[in-house]
């Protein structure tokens, strides 16, 4: 694959190496936005049919980007937080098995996939939440890691909610254990694959999962305010989280919507959030899964470990630690820095530079897409490399000091 910077309008004195935060728009995702906000200044063209149909085309493409045979499992959302929060009322709405007694979690989650089991413990206090802190030990530390989360997953886990990639350091781990402790001990698998669908291939019918949820702004190259998710058949006939008119049998028979329904859409239908048919999202987000369907994520994921590798071989050098590549993804990874360098002498070296990074505690997370070239990298690893040698020339000279 070749760098896509042609599909987007990124100016080339700003190097954009923080898509974990936020892609920039396609220009043909930002056509499609333009056109669907300009659409409402003629409402009437817009016909009930419309309420529909793009819905539709977004969930078809979805489904085709994560292998899903069946599109009407998936939902459209809001956000993350309103697809964790709907999992959990339908867990407390089914009832807690008597032997089901943590729900697993990695340490330094997103705040999104862990504030909605809050809920579930409070309404049942023999439920706890069982947190599985990444190593200290920066050697093996993605390998380790993974083995401490898999040690959790006995008979006792009710669920496991899971980034597989770790939104804050890139840490990969590995769904298809997960899945198969899962399968073993009656665990519900709910993946947050925000950081991961779009530059990382995926298949439903090998993971399984019983929920996937991703907001399409960042790794989807989708807009702001649209979330995608998988509901497995545990969800069949469950709970949406809000009574909306248009989840209901019939809905698109307007002029009998005062004939109230008692039962829903067939499917996931039931999840999608109240005027799901937004005419300015969701015409963004198909363009936007065309784009990747076209590119396929597994290429993205390739680009990126291919732009990177000779960089990543000269920050080592400079005393960087990055994680072991059979635990990291190539798109998303954290790079810690030297002894004795500051965070906050990078930032604003950086800055000054104009390349765009996010931090996060001591380390850098650096995110990678089809957008970025050499000379993105080449810049970010010279000012990486010029202000890590700093610190130990004044250490030194120190030391000849009588």
């Amino acid at each position: 694959m070749q760098d896509k910077k042609a599909f987007f309008s990124l100016p080339e004195n700003i190097h954009y190496l923080n898509c974990a935060t936020m892609s920039p728009l396609p220009k043909i995702v930002e056509e499609a936005g333009i056109k669907g906000l300009l659409r409402k200044s003629q409402p009437y063209e817009i016909s009930q049919e419309h309420f529909f149909d793009t819905a539709i085309h977004v969930k078809k493409k979805f489904a085709k980007l994560i292998n899903c045979p069946d599109y009407e499992q998936i939902a459209i959302m809001p956000s993350v937080s309103y697809g964790m929060a709907t999992v959990v009322k339908n867990i407390l709405k089914k009832g807690i098995p008597n032997q089901k007694t943590k729900v697993v979690l990695v340490g330094e989650e997103f705040p999104s996939d862990v504030y909605a089991w809050g809920e579930l413990i409070s309404e049942n206090p023999k439920v706890s939440i069982e947190t599985i802190q990444a190593p200290l030990n920066l050697e093996n530390r993605g390998k380790n890691w993974n083995e401490a989360l898999l040690k959790a997953l006995n008979s006792e886990a009710l669920a496991v909610c899971i980034s597989p990639t770790h939104w804050a350091d890139g840490t990969l781990f590995n769904l298809e254990k997960i899945k198969e402790k899962c399968l073993q001990n009656g665990i519900l698998l709910i993946i947050d694959a925000t950081q991961h669908l779009g530059a990382y291939a995926f298949d439903i019918q090998e993971i399984r999962p019983d929920f996937l949820v991703a907001a399409t702004y960042k790794w989807l190259l989708g807009p702001y305010g649209t979330t995608l998710a998988y509901f497995g058949k545990y969800f069949d006939d469950g709970f949406p989280l809000e009574q909306t008119w248009i989840g209901r049998k019939n809905s698109q028979d307007f002029k009998n919507l005062i004939n109230y329904q008692t039962d829903y859409q067939e499917g996931a239908f039931r999840y999608n959030m109240g005027e799901f048919s937004n005419f300015i999202n969701l015409p963004m987000v198909e363009k936007a899964l065309d784009l990747l369907i076209e590119w396929q994520p597994e290429e993205v994921q390739n680009y990126a470990k291919n732009l990177a590798k000779p960089f990543i071989e000269r920050l080592r050098k400079a005393g960087y630690w990055i994680e072991n590549e059979d635990f990291r993804s190539a798109h998303l990874f954290g790079i810690r820095l030297p002894k004795d360098l500051k965070i906050e002498t990078i930032q604003k070296a950086l800055s000054d530079e104009k390349v765009f990074v996010s931090y996060r505690g001591n380390a850098i997370r650096l995110s990678i897409n089809v957008w970025n070239d050499e000379n993105d990298m080449e810049l970010f690893t010279k000012t990486l490399e010029k202000n890590s040698l700093y610190p130990t020339k004044i250490i030194i000279l120190k030391n000849k000091t009588p």
